[in-house]
C-alpha cells in the first residue's frame, strides 16, 4: 500500500512545472497582448459577448469543463488497470496535451472574433472541412448532453440532498446576476454574501432532501417524495429506476432554458458562485489528504487499497493500450473543452493575458479533480467494474472518507461531495446545449427555410439536441456507449489540435508546430485504434461472431451493436479525412511561406 498523498504530490509537482514553465512559453508563443481588443469588448451585446472579470470567467470555464467524465474515467481506469497507469496518464498527459489543447483553442478563437474551432478551420481549408468538423462537434455535443443529464439524475437519485441544494443555488445565481449586472452593487460584498448563502443552501439540502419518486436505498429516511409510487411507468425506468428516469427530462428542460438565457442572467453568476463550492470540494479533499496523513492520524494515514498495476489486460479483459487513453478523457485531454474555450469563454475574456490562467490553468484544475477521483477509488477499492454506476457512489463515499480527516462526519461529507459533482454537471449540461446552438448556427449560416430557422432558433435548437439525448438515455443502451462517447470526445480533441496547428502554420512560417502537432498525431492514432477495437473486437468479434450471444441477444441489442460499429467507423473516417485536409493545407502554407501576419488570415482553399 502507498500513501495517497504521494499521488497528490506527484501531480502537483508536474502541474506546477507545467504552469510556471510551459504555459508561460505558450503565452509568449501565441503573443498574448493586453493592448489588443478582445471579442468580448469588440462585439459586446449583453447576450453572448459579455466581458467578465477573471475570477468570474475562471469559475464559469472551470465549472463548464469539469463534468462527470474526469470522475468516471479515472475511477474506472484505476479499478481495471490499477492506480499507477491512471496517475501517469493524468500527471504527464494533462500539462503536455490537455492544457495545451485548451489554451490554444481559446487563443485561436480570440484571434478569430470568438468563433468556434469549426469556423476557424474553415478559414483555412474551406467549407468542406468546416462543415465536417462542425457536424462532428455537434454530434459529440448530443452525446455530452445525454451523459451529463443522466449522471445528474443518478446523483439526484442517490443523494436527494444534492437535488435540494442545487435548486437553492440556481435561485441564488439568478439573484446574484441581478445584483451584479443590473444593480451594479459592490462585487466583493456580493461575493461574500452569496457564497455564504450558497453554503447555507448546502445545509438546507442535507436537512430537506427531495425526490420525485421513491429514491435509492441510501437516501435519508426524511426525504420528501413529491409523487407517490415508484415511477416504473416512465421511459427508462426499467434501466435505472423511476426517480432517476423522472429527473432526466427535467434536467434536459433546465439545460434548454438556461442555454437560451443571456449569459449574465444565470451562466456567469451561477458558474462563479458554484466555483467556490467546487474549489472547496477539490481543494478541501487535497488538504484533507495532507491533514489525514500528517496530523489527524499519522500512524494510519490514508493509503491506497488498489494495486498499482493489474497487468496489461487488466481485471476486465480490456487491453491497457489503447483503451486507457479513451477511458480517461476529461482530466487529461478532452475535445469538449475546445468547444467551451472557443464557444463561450472566448466571448467573455476581458483581456488576452487572462487566457493563460483560464485556458491552461483551468485544465490543470480539472486534472486535480481527476486526481481526487482516483484517490477516492484507491481508498475505497471497490470490486472490478466500471462506468457510471460504480463511479458516482465511489466518488461520494470515498470523498466522505477523505473529508473525515477534518472531523467531518461521513454522512455530511458524502452528500457534500455529491453536490460538488452535480455543480460541475449542471454547468456543463446547459453550456453544452448553448455550444450546440453555436455549432448549428455556423453550419446553417443565414437561415433560408423554416427548418433552418427552427434549427438555429435558441429554443428549437435546444429541442433538436435534447430529444436524441433523451432517446439515448431512455433506450437503456447509454451505458454500453460510454467508450464510444470517450472516443468521440478524444477524436474531437485531436481535431481541435489540428485546427490550432493549421492556424499556426498559416500565421507565420517561423512558428514551430510540435507543441500542437505531436499531441494531435498521438491522439488521432490512439483514439482511432480505440474506436476500431470497439467496433471490431467488442462488437463484431465478441458479439456477432459469438454463437451464444447471437442466440440470446434480442433485436434491440443487435441494432445497438450495429449502431456502435457504424458510429465508430464514421467517426474514424471523418477524423482521418480532416487530418488529411489539414495536413495538405499545412504543406501548402509552409511551401508558400506562411499565410498572413499576426493572427494568420489567408484565403480558404477550394477544397
Amino acid at each position: 500500500m502507498v500513501q495517497v498523498i504521494w499521488l497528490v504530490v506527484t501531480v502537483l509537482a508536474l502541474f506546477t512545472v507545467g504552469y510556471l514553465g510551459y504555459s508561460r512559453y505558450l503565452a509568449q508563443f501565441v503573443e498574448l497582448d493586453d493592448s489588443r481588443e478582445t471579442p468580448a469588448h469588440k462585439y459586446e451585446d449583453g447576450q453572448e459577448y459579455v466581458p467578465a472579470k477573471k475570477p468570474v470567467l475562471l469559475g464559469h470555464h472551470y465549472s463548464s469543463i469539469a463534468g462527470g467524465a474526469p470522475i468516471v474515467g479515472p475511477i474506472t481506469a484505476g479499478v481495471v488497470w490499477g492506480w499507477l497507469p491512471a496517475l501517469a496518464w493524468i500527471a504527464i498527459g494533462n500539462p503536455l496535451l490537455g492544457s495545451v489543447h485548451d489554451f490554444v483553442s481559446l487563443s485561436s478563437s480570440l484571434r478569430h472574433d470568438g468563433k468556434s474551432i469549426g469556423y476557424i478551420i474553415g478559414e483555412y481549408v474551406g467549407e468542406r472541412g468546416k462543415n465536417m468538423l462542425l457536424w462532428f462537434a455537434f454530434l459529440t455535443i448530443v452525446l455530452v448532453v445525454a451523459v451529463f443529464a443522466l449522471v445528474v439524475a443518478i446523483v439526484f437519485n442517490a443523494y436527494p440532498e444534492a437535488a435540494t441544494a442545487s435548486l437553492v443555488y440556481i435561485v441564488l445565481a439568478v439573484l446574484f446576476g441581478v445584483y451584479l449586472y443590473q444593480l451594479n452593487l459592490p462585487f466583493l460584498l456580493g461575493t461574500a454574501v452569496f457564497v455564504v448563502a450558497m453554503f447555507v443552501g448546502v445545509y438546507a439540502g442535507i436537512q430537506f432532501p427531495i425526490a420525485l419518486f421513491e429514491p435509492a436505498a441510501r437516501a435519508p429516511a426524511e426525504t420528501f417524495v413529491l409523487f407517490s409510487g415508484s415511477g416504473s411507468w416512465l421511459p427508462g425506468a426499467s434501466s435505472f429506476n423511476g426517480n432517476t428516469a423522472a429527473w432526466v427530462p427535467l434536467i434536459l428542460v433546465y439545460g434548454a432554458i438556461a442555454s437560451a438565457l443571456p449569459v449574465w442572467v444565470l451562466l456567469q453568476p451561477r458558474d462563479y458562485l458554484s466555483s467556490f463550492l467546487l474549489y472547496a470540494g477539490v481543494g478541501g479533499a487535497l488538504v484533507a489528504i495532507v491533514v489525514g496523513t500528517f496530523f489527524t492520524n499519522p500512524t494510519q494515514p490514508l493509503v491506497t487499497n488498489l494495486e498499482p498495476y493489474y497487468g496489461f489486460i487488466g481485471r476486465s479483459g480490456a487491453p491497457l493500450f489503447p483503451l486507457l487513453f479513451i477511458t480517461i478523457a476529461c482530466g487529461t485531454i478532452s475535445g469538449f473543452h475546445s468547444l467551451v474555450s472557443s464557444g463561450t469563454t472566448s466571448k467573455q475574456l476581458n483581456k488576452e493575458s487572462d487566457a493563460r490562467v483560464i485556458g491552461y490553468g483551468g485544465m490543470l484544475g480539472e486534472g486535480l479533480l481527476a486526481t481526487v477521483a482516483l484517490a477516492t477509488v484507491a481508498i475505497i477499492a471497490p470490486d472490478v467494474g466500471g462506468g457510471i454506476g460504480l463511479a458516482l457512489p465511489t466518488f461520494a463515499a470515498g470523498g466522505g472518507v477523505i473529508l473525515s480527516s477534518f472531523g467531518i462526519p461521513t454522512d455530511f461529507g458524502g452528500p457534500f461531495m455529491a453536490l460538488v459533482l452535480v455543480s460541475f454537471l449542471l454547468t456543463s449540461t446547459d453550456t453544452a446545449v448553448r455550444l450546440g446552438r453555436y455549432m448549428m448556427e455556423e453550419i446553417v449560416g443565414t437561415p433560408e427555410t423554416p427548418v433552418e430557422e427552427f434549427a438555429t432558433n435558441r429554443y428549437g435548437n435546444a429541442f433538436v439536441q435534447s430529444l436524441p439525448a433523451y432517446i439515448l438515455i431512455t433506450s437503456g443502451s447509454w451505458l454500453t456507449l460510454w467508450q464510444l462517447f470517450g472516443g468521440a470526445n478524444q477524436l474531437l480533441a485531436a481535431l481541435a489540435l489540428l485546427t490550432a496547428t493549421v492556424w499556426l502554420a498559416n500565421w507565420d512560417d517561423s512558428k514551430q508546430l510540435l507543441s500542437t502537432g505531436l499531441p494531435m498525431a498521438l491522439m488521432t492514432t490512439i483514439t482511432s485504434l480505440g474506436l476500431l477495437w470497439l467496433a471490431f473486437h467488442d462488437n463484431v468479434y465478441a458479439k456477432f461472431m459469438n454463437p451464444e450471444w447471437m442466440a440470446s441477444a434480442g433485436t434491440f441489442a443487435m441494432v445497438s451493436a450495429v449502431v456502435q460499429i457504424v458510429l465508430a467507423l464514421v467517426l474514424v473516417y471523418l477524423a482521418l479525412s480532416l487530418v488529411k485536409i489539414g495536413y495538405d493545407n499545412i504543406k501548402d502554407a509552409r511551401s508558400s511561406g506562411g499565410g498572413g501576419g499576426r493572427g494568420g488570415r489567408p484565403q480558404p482553399s477550394d477544397d
